[in-house]
């Protein structure tokens, strides 16, 4: 059911993105049989959660086999001088072993093995889909949402001090070096969530069953519901609606950038002039730039890194407070996000977390609480943003620590259940004294 389910869903966005011209995520992955992909190191990532299920051997032979198939690649687009515009020269190796070890599964397997290599290919490849389904979203909401919410979020975000601003301030004070640093922590967020989802399911091929529960489920699921949020709220952020857009970051940025979009912002006030308080109105935007702000999706990817690097070792513990911290600077300090954006993408998360924790367990009375509570709290703060940010932006002392108690009532609703939900063991039993030998 959930397969016919994502298929139909794959379907219907390949017919929207036709209406507007667009080819659809279906269209994408197909072309990456042959032409250079998007992203190599996603396509190796999706291998890498496929091979949980294979055999140490297996795994030796999959990786020489995507390696030898992209040298393969390599060579040929050599000889006939194959343009690789926008893409990566390796990764269609990745893709032809996971579409490989799908027909090996249907064509040499049976039974439970069958059913357990499915679904370790299923796997790699929804993550694969999962980026194309979210460009694909992201396409439809630039075509679909001619106007803008960004007066609203910034008039708002001035309960919260304009952290976009004065951490997009000292972003742009460290120059390449900061940019690019944060901007690759920043695009590679899929790379780090399949590290600690291998860590998860590295018992998987000794076990042969996937767990319950895992970061893979959390993360579909975010970037599944996120974008329909987008429709909801469409708001491209303050680099685009108060700044001059990519061309802020053309001198420093190591990688291609949106077409200009400055003559469609209400002033070039990003990142050194806070916005003015003054009554919100809607505003056009062009119809490239996608409306991806609230919630802020990269915050809830990697708040939920955070939160499943938690029961891991020292270092999967640092590594996921680490990419949580660089991606929260990043998000603000690109000027893709407001403040506002990112405790509404934490809030976001936490309700989904606890929804399919309480799915896999089975639903309780702290489980029920946790998800009605969080989403009440995302429900208020959208409702807050649209209706109430002059009124917020004029009592900053009141409206300010009101967000974050919100916020911190559904982080800490999370923590107290997390606690409830953690298995315990019984102590061990101390050995009786046993009498001496006469």
């Amino acid at each position: 059911m959930a397969g016919v389910a994502a298929l139909g869903f794959l379907i219907a966005l390949e017919i929207a993105a036709r209406r507007y011209g667009l080819p659809g995520p279906i269209t994408n992955q197909a072309r990456e049989v042959i032409f250079a992909p998007k992203s190599g190191f996603l396509l190796y990532a999706g291998m890498a959660l496929m091979m949980v299920v294979l055999t140490w051997r297996q795994r030796f032979i999959a990786v020489a086999a995507a390696i030898g198939i992209d040298a393969a690649f390599l060579v040929v687009r050599w000889a006939v001088d194959a343009k690789m515009t926008g893409g990566h020269p390796f990764g269609n190796g990745a893709l032809w072993v996971l579409l490989g070890y799908a027909v090996i599964a249907v064509t040499r397997r049976t039974g439970q093995e069958r059913v357990l290599l499915l679904k370790g290919v299923g796997l790699g490849l929804l993550l694969v889909a999962g980026r194309k389904t979210g460009d694909t979203w992201l396409l439809i909401t630039s075509k679909t949402r001619p106007t803008v919410l960004d007066q609203y979020v910034a008039t708002a975000d001035h309960a919260l001090g304009n952290p976009s601003w004065l951490v997009g301030r000292i972003v742009t004070a460290t120059g390449p070096i900061g940019f690019n640093f944060l901007d690759i922590v920043y695009g590679q967020l899929a790379v780090a969530a399949v590290i600690v989802a291998l860590y998860q399911l590295r018992s998987v091929a000794v076990e042969r069953r996937f767990p319950g529960h895992h970061l893979v489920r959390t993360f579909l699921v975010i970037g599944l519901l996120g974008p329909a949020i987008y429709m909801i709220f469409p708001v491209v952020g303050p680099l685009f609606a108060y700044g001059t857009g990519a061309e802020h970051w053309a001198t420093v940025s190591l990688w291609s950038q949106t077409p200009p979009s400055g003559q469609w912002a209400v002033a070039n006030l990003w990142p050194e002039t806070p916005t003015p308080i003054i009554a919100p109105h809607h505003m056009p935007f062009d119809g490239i730039t996608p409306r991806n702000c609230m919630p802020s999706l990269h915050t809830a990817w990697a708040t939920a890194i955070f939160i499943h690097s938690r029961t891991g070792p020292r270092l999967l513990r640092f590594a996921g407070t680490f990419w949580l911290i660089a991606t929260l600077c990043a998000t603000l300090g690109f000027g893709y996000h407001y403040g506002a954006d990112l405790i509404a993408g934490v809030v976001f998360t936490l309700t989904i977390e606890a929804a399919l924790r309480s799915l896999d367990r089975g639903w309780d009375r702290s489980g029920i609480q946790l998800v009605v509570c969080g989403a009440t709290v995302f429900a208020a703060l959208l409702v807050s943003y649209r209706y109430l940010p002059l009124e917020m932006a004029q009592h900053p002392w009141v409206s300010g620590p009101l967000l974050m108690l919100a916020t911190t009532s559904v982080v800490y609703g999370y923590v107290k259940a997390d606690a409830l939900w953690k298995p315990r063991t019984a102590p061990a039993r101390q050995p009786e004294p046993q009498p001496g030998l006469v």
